[in-house]
């Protein structure tokens, strides 16, 4: 807001009774109450006490070779978090997909077995937890969550 010519700045609150503080954000006084309060702390100071964005693959292809990338890429996410008690893991799985690839003649329990186990080796807080996708889409996506 300008001041008109020949007026200064403060001009312009001419008139505006003394003592009434506006709150800008809803445009009405603020009480004395609300004066004595603290201000709300600012959210760009606790950037820091935000989750990282979770970090997300894709696979396709036969399902026993996607299960061993996604092996593969929990070993190398885990080296990149540092710590793997802060990890949560999700798997989403296309079911268009995986009747695509059963019809293809690949089994899914021998192989699914085999990764339950050897992703129990590496200490994390909790097996993979799977949901089935309706859509169709890449096999299987691998989210990675976690902490700083």
């Amino acid at each position: 807001m300008s001041a008109p010519r020949g007026q200064g700045p403060f001009e312009v609150l001419r008139g505006f009774p003394l003592g009434k503080i506006m709150n800008s954000a809803y445009g009405a006084p603020m009480t004395q109450a609300a004066r004595r309060q603290p201000p709300r702390d600012d959210p760009a100071k606790h950037v820091d006490d935000a989750l990282p964005a979770p970090l997300v693959w894709t696979f396709d292809g036969p399902f026993e070779r996607c299960l061993d990338d996604i092996e593969d890429t929990l070993r190398r996410a885990i080296v990149m978090v540092g710590d793997v008690s802060r990890i949560a893991l999700l798997i989403d799985l296309s079911l268009p997909a995986l009747k695509d690839r059963v019809e293809a003649g690949d089994a899914l329990q021998p192989a699914w077995g085999r990764f339950l186990e050897r992703t129990a080796r590496y200490g994390l807080p909790a097996s993979p937890r799977v949901r089935h996708l309706r859509v169709a889409g890449p096999l299987a996506t691998l989210v990675v969550a976690y902490r700083n």
